[in-house]
């Protein structure tokens, strides 16, 4: 399945397909989090929030 395919069911709310994008995603949000070298596990969750958000609002 290709990335379109992927995004399109993941804005129709198919788990699968959100969790194998923030799977995909997982070591930039990591490395994001990372505050003055300690990893901030409020902001990599609110990160991959954020994530989920942009999905559900593009527009394919």
């Amino acid at each position: 399945m290709n990335f379109k395919e992927l995004l399109s069911r993941a804005k129709n709310d198919d788990l699968q397909a959100k969790e194998t994008i923030l799977e995909r995603y997982k070591s930039l949000l990591l490395k994001e989090a990372i505050i003055d070298g300690v990893l901030d596990e409020d902001l990599y969750q609110e990160l991959c929030v954020t994530l989920l958000d942009c999905i559900h609002k593009f527009h394919i």
